[in-house]
Parts: C-alpha cells; structure tokens; sequence
C-alpha cells in the first residue's frame, strides 16, 4: 500500500489533545500548548485532521496530526506533527497531501508553510511534494535564534 491507502483521516476533537501533546512533546522542541491546540480547533478557519492506521483492526490510535488555516484561495499549513514510532511510514506525507486535497476542494489555489532552515527532512519532503523555496524570515523560530524557509505550492488548477 502506498500513501493515504494506508491511513484514514478524521477531524481532531478535544479528547484527542492529551495524545496530539504526546506526539507535540516527543517531535518539537518548543511544542504547542494544550491551550493553543484547543483554540485551533475553535477557529473556524483551523482544519485539523488525525491520521490513524487503516484496516479493519488497526484501532484508532493517533499516528500524526496536521493543523491548517483556510483563508480565501489560500492552505496555509501551521503544524504537522507524526509518532516517532511511526515515522519514515509516509504519515506526513499522507497529511501533507489530506491537507492539499481538502483545500483545492474547497478553491484553495496555493499552500504555504515556514520550516526550520534546519530541518532537512521536512524540506526534502516538501520539495518531494513540489512545494519551492520562495524565502526567508529571519529569527522566525526566537527560541533559537533560527530563520524559517518560506516555501509554496501552487495547486493545478484542473
């Protein structure tokens, strides 16, 4: 099975902030509050949805987690956040792509995010996603004095 087969998708609700805080402390330095997790999911602009293992058997066990605005044509992708146990799977990926669909099907006609200049293997998966540098913002991440890379794709508009 390759990419989404593998996953099923649903909407984050509250009782899944204990798990998502789980997977936010093991993955991030500097991980999202539970309150500015529980505010997101008030925004009527946040979309976020839950990857859990597909099949009859697999449960509902939380693998990873992406947290996106919709604002007019735009997905502007805030957080994404897989299990260490699960990495390397393709559930970032898979997310990475639930986001892109769910916004073109809503009109979206380009997705932006800011990664770390030094997370690598986030910025060859979003150029494998074809998403391209277009800049920087200096000092972005102030806990480490670190700069983000801009990066966007831009939606086919089929």
């Amino acid at each position: 099975m390759r990419g989404a087969a593998r996953f099923r998708f649903r909407p984050v609700v509250e009782t899944d902030l204990p798990r998502i805080m789980e997977i936010e402390a093991a993955g991030f330095l500097h991980p999202w509050s539970e309150a500015l997790l529980r505010a997101e999911l008030g925004h009527a602009w946040s979309i976020q949805r839950a990857a859990v293992a597909a099949g009859p058997d697999a449960g509902d066990r939380i693998l990873g987690y992406v947290i996106f605005w919709l604002v007019h044509d735009e997905v502007h992708v805030l957080n994404v956040g897989t299990d260490p146990e699960a990495r390397r799977r393709g559930v970032a990926r898979a997310l990475m792509e639930e986001a892109a669909a769910i916004g073109r099907g809503k009109g979206a006609r380009l997705s932006t995010l800011e990664v770390r200049r030094s997370n690598a293997p986030a910025i060859a998966l979003y150029r494998s996603l074809g998403y391209q540098e277009v800049g920087v913002r200096p000092r972005y991440y102030a806990e480490e004095d670190e700069d983000a890379i801009v990066m966007t794709l831009e939606f086919d508009s089929r």
